[in-house]
């Protein structure tokens, strides 16, 4: 009779909770977070996150902690800390290496630690083992063995999740890919790929991101000729797609955990073996430039307003980093708010997932939890969520003034709604 492994798994956020909760269906798991907080609130069965549901959690078979004793019993450790990059967009990997000494503080022969955070190519051989060989005092490929299946989450989306999304697995050993494609096939029912190398499924990774990364970034830099051409972007992508081999991205800005950081993984690397990347920065660059255009194209079409006499008034609708998540992580709406505000602008942010940046890097911006009739001079649409659309474009605009300029930047209403848009 096969094992029955003892998973831990360590992060409890975006990535970490749902898979924590989906092993949590079939087997008993701890999941283990050095935030008290957030574990107090998860063992109250409340999810910050919005990724998991309360009911969803007490019926897993699941338990949390932040004492790192709590999860020595384990034998198959799973790691989902986040990979950040920092103010120089350099990878910031002290997050991985303190999940690392502390899982190699209660590291047993035999044991298995699979890493789910996105990484360069080669980050958890030259990183994370030898992290886990000193903190232990065990050999490596001897006395344990490690594991690579990185996350696919996408925040929001209620329809892609672990269960339905095929997973990519590596080992370090043919055994010990064995048993990791086991114990993930317990629960992905959309099947698994076999990577032949961590460092194939590590590449793999950053990759998906990056070129999503590259594709926005091609369609923006359309949008910005287009507009300077007077040529409407949407009607020529929709005209585009007609062809069944054309590729459907639409214009805008790009933050987020993964997509507006993971290039920088891949470039650091590529820099390290003596490789300058040509096309990937240049993507980022763009991308990273959009707030800026967005903002002064807006203010641009304020200033022709001829009524506009007086301080002006600005309502962003949405500030968080996608579409029907609270995730504010690297989110380009706040670099947006930056351009807008000066001396003559004041500005005024409103999104249903978040009431409060009070003890976050934002906590500057003013947020507005009840929204003022007839009081904005302009409103600028930043994040599509379904709370927006549902409102529709009329009660939207009743927020404005009488020539109160409205810029949809997610094409979230048909264009004869709304005065702009990429």
């Amino acid at each position: 009779m096969k094992k029955e492994r003892r998973i831990a798994i360590l992060g409890l956020g975006y990535v970490g909770l749902p898979l924590a909760v989906e092993f949590g269906k079939y087997l008993p798991v701890i999941g283990f977070d050095i935030n008290k907080k957030r574990v107090d609130e998860l063992s109250c069965f409340i999810d910050q996150t919005n990724e998991v549901s309360s009911k969803e959690i007490q019926k897993s078979k699941i338990s949390f902690s932040s004492d790192i004793s709590d999860i020595s019993e384990s034998d198959f450790y799973i790691i989902t800390v986040p990979t950040p990059v920092n103010k120089s967009k350099i990878p910031d990997l002290k997050p991985l290496i303190s999940a690392s000494k502390s899982v190699g503080s209660i590291l047993k022969k035999g044991d298995i630690v699979v890493y789910e955070s996105t990484v360069y190519p080669g980050a958890t051989e030259e990183v994370c083992i030898p992290v886990l060989e000193k903190s232990s005092g065990l050999e490596f490929l001897k006395d344990f063995h490690v594991g690579y299946s990185p996350e696919r989450i996408n925040p929001g989306d209620k329809k892609h999740r672990v269960h339905n999304i095929k997973k990519i697995v590596a080992g370090s050993s043919k055994s010990t890919l064995s048993v990791v494609n086991s114990v993930y096939k317990k629960i992905v029912k959309a099947g698994t790929h076999q990577a032949s190398s961590i460092k194939v499924a590590e590449a793999a990774k950053v990759i998906e991101n990056t070129q999503r990364d590259l594709n926005i970034a091609f369609i923006n830099e359309l949008s910005i000729l287009f507009d300077k051409l007077d040529i409407d972007t949407e009607a020529v992508l929709k005209a585009a797609e007609t062809k069944w081999n054309f590729i459907s991205f639409r214009p805008g800005m790009v933050g987020g955990h993964c997509i507006g950081v993971d290039p920088y993984y891949l470039t650091h690397k590529a820099k390290e073996v003596g490789y300058e990347p040509k096309i990937i920065l240049a993507g980022r660059e763009l991308n990273d430039k959009m707030p800026n255009y967005i903002g002064k194209n807006f203010l641009k079409a304020l200033r022709k307003n001829s009524n506009l006499k007086r301080k002006v008034r600005i309502l962003v609708l949405g500030i968080t980093f996608k579409e029907n998540c609270p995730d504010i992580r690297n989110s380009k709406v706040f670099d947006l708010i930056k351009v807008l505000k000066s001396t003559t602008v004041e500005v005024d942010a409103f999104d249903p997932y978040i009431k409060s940046l009070k003890g976050t890097e934002y906590k500057d911006i003013r947020i507005t939890n009840s929204l003022k009739k007839n009081y904005y001079d302009g409103i600028l649409i930043a994040v599509p969520h379904n709370e927006f659309k549902a409102m529709g474009i009329n009660e939207i605009k009743t927020y404005g003034k009488k020539h109160c300029l409205v810029y949809d930047v997610k094409y979230l209403f048909d264009q004869a709604d709304t005065d702009l848009r990429l």
